[in-house]
């Protein structure tokens, strides 16, 4: 069953969907299966791009084309440190050894061979995931980490794709409308994953602008222009009424999408999201940027180290090698569980479509609409 009755027209009427609900594209869940089931509900679906070779690319916008014939989206990051990945050589020797000492540790305890050598070079995957995209005429392309040129948007536009701009700052959400995208997302500290910054910043001025703050400034500044979407601890319908009551026109979610049936997280990731001690820390430990995750012993020891992180996602590259065996051997305190400050309002693994479905009711409950 979809939602039949738009929550909020003008986000139906420039997206194209009745739900007024933006799955997060988020690398490792946003498979095919999901961002259609998304989609067929009513909200609008998002393939992860991130790191996707142009053929991966392809093949997912594809797949979901054959499950839903609803508007759906692609994502990818246009974080300056990832568009063009930095050159391993750069990086000065201290800054690799202490990183790689911190990984070390915990390369022991998997029994990995230890390392103190340069990661990588990280594959620059960006313009030609961004090609593919415009190739495949997507209905909407979801910008993440970083604002779209206006040459870029005139691109996707020239297709007939929307083009949504996930920021988390008052001035770049001026920027990107500036620069012609077709709605906001406003993301606050409270969302998991990454923060939505097209350069690095340091962990104070990352962990700042709660959403709802930051959701009334950006309303305030560009909402006369374009819909403002609100992203960060929203998991229900509740909090997207509160939203809504402070002119937001929509949400965008991550954490609640990931416990879901479709996600493509692992049941570990998921079971931690429903149950038991969830605290959320910022790190970048783990990719090179700030993100949003569960409390963990390597976020701890990480902290602790005063450990600086390698640029763009050369982090990632450095320990990837303990990640992977991390997942592999289910060890939740060695991997990434991205998750928002919402996260322990979470205490089911509904389907996609469930998920979206409640919150729409929720919220015209809560905003007392029919």
């Amino acid at each position: 069953m979809t939602v039949t009755d738009p929550l909020s027209p003008r986000v139906t009427r420039v997206l194209g969907i009745q739900a007024p609900l933006i799955q997060s594209g988020m690398a490792g869940v946003a498979g095919p299966r999901l961002v259609a089931a998304v989609s067929n509900a009513g909200g609008l679906g998002v393939v992860a791009a991130l790191r996707l070779a142009p053929d991966e690319v392809r093949d997912s916008i594809r797949k979901v084309r054959a499950a839903t014939d609803q508007p759906f989206g692609v994502n990818i990051w246009l974080h300056d440190d990832v568009r063009t990945s930095p050159d391993p050589q750069s990086i000065p020797d201290d800054v690799v050894r202490s990183a790689q000492a911190v990984l070390n540790q915990f390369r022991i305890r998997l029994e990995l061979e230890p390392t103190l050598d340069r990661p990588p070079a990280v594959v620059d995957l960006v313009d030609t995931a961004l090609q593919v995209m415009i190739e495949e005429k997507i209905p909407v392309f979801s910008a993440g980490l970083g604002i779209p040129e206006p040459e870029l948007v005139e691109r996707f536009h020239r297709v007939g794709t929307k083009v949504v701009c996930m920021v988390a700052t008052v001035d770049d959400a001026m920027a990107a409308v500036a620069n012609g995208v077709d709605a906001i997302a406003a993301q606050g500290r409270e969302a998991g994953g990454h923060r939505s910054y097209g350069q690095k910043h340091d962990r104070s001025a990352a962990d700042k602008n709660p959403t709802a703050e930051l959701v009334s400034a950006v309303v305030a500044a560009v909402g006369a222009k374009v819909p403002v979407l609100a992203a960060g601890g929203i998991v229900d319908g509740r909090g997207l009424a509160e939203m809504m009551k402070l002119g937001a026109e929509g949400a965008l979610l991550g954490t609640r999408f990931v416990a879901t049936q479709e996600s493509a997280a692992s049941d570990l990731w998921k079971t931690r999201l429903t149950n038991g001690q969830r605290a959320t820390t910022f790190t970048d430990g783990f990719t090179g940027q700030w993100a949003r995750v569960l409390t963990s012993e390597f976020t701890q020891e990480w902290e602790t180290s005063g450990a600086q992180a390698l640029p763009g996602l050369l982090q990632a590259a450095a320990g990837q090698d303990l990640f992977s065996r991390a997942k592999k051997l289910n060890d939740d305190q060695l991997q990434p569980l991205y998750a928002g400050s919402g996260v322990d309002q979470l205490s089911d693994v509904p389907s996609a479509a469930e998920v979206v479905q409640r919150i729409v009711i929720e919220a015209r409950a809560s905003l007392g609409s029919s």
